[in-house]
């Protein structure tokens, strides 16, 4: 299965993150903390309030993740790496978008919702988001979202909503002549839980892979080895490479 790194298109008018959803399904597979009644947040406030905080705060994008895609019939991953996830969330603030909120991806904005604080992950064990026992890795954009809507919030407090989720335009590295990345990614270690070999993802473990596989559709795995001698397994009994390219993505990326 092909897997795509999307980036900042400068040339582009529109590229970047045009808005934050709240979603119950995050594709990032991370859930926020909710602030909600500060008699039972003492442990995070500077000082005990009466009211409810009405925050959200939780990781917006991280970096080297993959997220599974599907295109019509067409299957695969995206991710994005450090730098284009700093890149967007400066971009995200410079076009003045912290306004702008939906919910489950629906075409309208919602009101009452702001962005009033987000930060890049720097060092995992001493970053801010540890506060509120959080744990991400280094190039995470966190972002802090104030709730003024109460029907937003009544879902928060429902646990009908758990995570964000980003709507935006980007370009596929992969198909732009000037960067000329497809050799290099056809073998190539995203991280130390993701391999790509034969521009197919594989995962360090078979829990991952076995999981991975049931959502496409296939059973079991099959194993490759880096360089290095390391085992790596990949989603389905067996391994089938795909000889057409796939077309620029670029197109409003729905986390859902």
């Amino acid at each position: 299965m092909n897997i795509i790194e999307l980036i900042i298109d400068e040339n582009e008018e529109m590229s970047g993150i045009d808005a934050v959803s709240v979603v119950e399904r995050p594709a990032i597979e991370e859930d926020f903390v909710a602030l909600k009644d500060a008699k039972n947040q003492d442990h995070i406030l500077l000082k005990k309030v009466d009211d409810e905080k009405r925050l959200l705060v939780g990781a917006g994008l991280i970096p080297d993740k993959p997220i599974f895609r599907r295109n019509g019939e067409q299957e695969f991953y995206i991710y994005f790496s450090k730098d284009t996830v700093r890149k967007a969330s400066q971009l995200f603030f410079k076009k003045g978008n912290q306004n702008k909120a939906t919910l489950e991806h629906q075409d309208k904005y919602l009101e009452g919702m702001t962005i009033v604080e987000s930060w890049i992950v720097e060092d995992s064990k001493q970053d801010k988001s540890n506060f509120y026992g959080l744990n991400y890795p280094v190039g995470t954009w966190v972002i802090a979202m104030k709730v003024d809507n109460d029907e937003v919030w009544q879902k928060v407090k429902n646990d009908e909503i758990k995570g964000f989720s980003i709507e935006g335009y980007f370009a596929d590295k992969l198909q732009r002549p000037q960067d000329k990345q497809k050799d290099k990614l056809k073998t190539q270690k995203v991280s130390d839980e993701f391999m790509i070999f034969d521009d197919r993802l594989a995962y360090s473990s078979k829990e991952k892979a076995e999981k991975i596989a049931m959502d496409l559709g296939c059973k079991g795995f099959h194993i490759h080895e880096d360089d290095d001698g390391n085992e790596w397994f990949m989603p389905c009994e067996q391994h089938s490479i795909e000889n057409e390219l796939l077309n620029r993505i670029k197109d409003v990326v729905k986390n859902a």
